[in-house]
């Protein structure tokens, strides 16, 4: 009877023993840019972490426009990646079509599904989170609002719909640039990958 106990006691014991390596796959720092375990000479296990930056502002005009940037990528970072795997999945599906009629038919019929399901987002959209978006787009789908609206409709499709944008102080053509003026966008976005907003 002991001895079973003894055995069962040892079982259980071996069970909960963490296992560093599996940890290290699941670990995840608030926080940090990346997390990885590494195992020292002794045995020991050592956890390294590379830290993300925290921007400091001095100004309050400067901080309110951080938290307007970030209250933007929360609200239309998710669409913008929306957009890059339904783009994906329409060059899959355009594939599939033989002659040019049935792609111009097939992608009419998509633009009138995605009028009627975006129109009411877009119209409780800042022209802030507008800029923000078409900024996105570019970053997930690496083409601007306008090349995707000429490449899927016609050139003379999107030439109208810059046109509109361009009435309402927007630009379909506008690039994004992580390393330049969207410095700031790219690490917010970084930090909503880590879940940090």
């Amino acid at each position: 009877m002991r001895l079973r106990l003894l055995l069962i006691v040892l079982l259980l014991v071996l069970v909960a023993v963490p296992d560093v390596e599996a940890q290290a796959r699941r670990q995840r720092v608030r926080g940090a840019q990346s997390a990885r375990w590494e195992v020292g000479v002794n045995g020991d296990s050592v956890l390294h972490i590379t830290v993300m930056t925290v921007p400091i502002y001095k100004r309050m005009k400067d901080i309110r426009n951080y938290q307007r940037m970030v209250a933007a990528v929360k609200k239309v970072y998710p669409l913008a990646l929306e957009a890059a795997k339904r783009m994906e999945n329409l060059d899959e599906r355009l594939a599939e079509f033989e002659r040019r009629k049935d792609m111009k038919s097939y992608t009419k019929a998509i633009e009138d599904a995605l009028k009627e399901e975006i129109t009411p987002m877009l119209w409780k959209m800042t022209r802030f989170e507008g800029v923000i978006l078409l900024k996105l787009i570019d970053r997930e789908t690496h083409h601007t609002a306008f090349n995707i609206i000429k490449d899927f409709r016609s050139g003379f499709t999107a030439g109208f719909y810059q046109m509109i944008a361009r009435m309402f102080g927007n630009n379909l053509k506008l690039e994004y640039d992580p390393k330049g003026e969207d410095a700031m966008l790219e690490q917010l976005v970084l930090y909503y990958k880590a879940g940090l907003l």
